[in-house]
């Protein structure tokens, strides 16, 4: 049976959603990273950059989210589109999020969260690139229903692994500002498969506290 090692939090959530829409059957493994065991000796065989979500799938690891929805997608057949035009936009808008909407949303929750010292150059830097790149997506969204076209693919999973947590960046108005991306993150998050990932989080006990044990395990290479 395939092995999820798996913390809630958004790059994991995409490939659980993927993992729940294919109804394929998965161990599910919880890797506690404020505890910090992404670092143990057994993970870092998995994914020697010690993040989460990484599969290993009869004896094949895979590690990095974006690379999860790729082989999975591949090997079943399904959720990637496979005409030219839809294909090549599947895998533009796939890579748009994985180099820029996913790494900009992560350095955003740091400055704005979980940095020891308030950094306003920092904080502004990431939060108007956020908005730059959801912008990018809402455009994008007014002209076709999902990101690659007509059909629902990994490019849209791997926008609602985000976007699903928009509002921990953007405050209270959240997606408000972005109605098409607010559309299509309504219509992922009512399907049986996303609230199935959302449920993973409930069969695992997990740390919750955000203390100087959190920090160090999360940002080990700053100290």
């Amino acid at each position: 049976m395939l092995q999820f090692y798996f913390h809630p939090s958004p790059n994991p959530m995409k490939a659980a959603l993927l993992l729940e829409e294919l109804q394929t059957p998965f161990e599910l493994v919880a890797v506690d990273t404020f505890k910090g065991q992404q670092h143990q000796p057994e993970f870092l065989k998995i994914n020697p950059n010690a993040k989460v979500p990484a599969i290993v799938d009869d004896g094949v690891a895979v590690f990095d989210s974006h690379a999860i929805l790729l082989y999975l997608g591949a090997k079943h057949g399904q959720f990637v589109a496979t005409a030219p035009a839809e294909s090549a936009a599947m895998l533009s808008w796939l890579q748009f999020i994985a180099t820029g909407l996913s790494p900009f949303s992560g350095q955003a929750v740091h400055f704005l969260h979980h940095a020891p010292e308030a950094l306003p150059y920092a904080r502004t830097r990431y939060l108007k690139e956020v908005e730059r790149h959801y912008r990018i997506l809402d455009e994008r969204l007014a002209k076709s229903p999902y990101l690659a076209g007509a059909s629902y693919t990994i490019a849209d999973m791997a926008l609602w692994g985000w976007a699903s947590f928009a509002g921990y960046i953007l405050g209270e108005a959240g997606l408000t500002a972005y109605p098409n991306v607010k559309r299509l993150v309504e219509e992922i998050s009512a399907r049986p498969a996303a609230i199935r990932a959302h449920d993973l989080k409930t069969k695992l006990t997990l740390k919750a506290d955000f203390d100087e044990e959190t920090r160090k395990a999360l940002f080990s290479q700053n100290t």
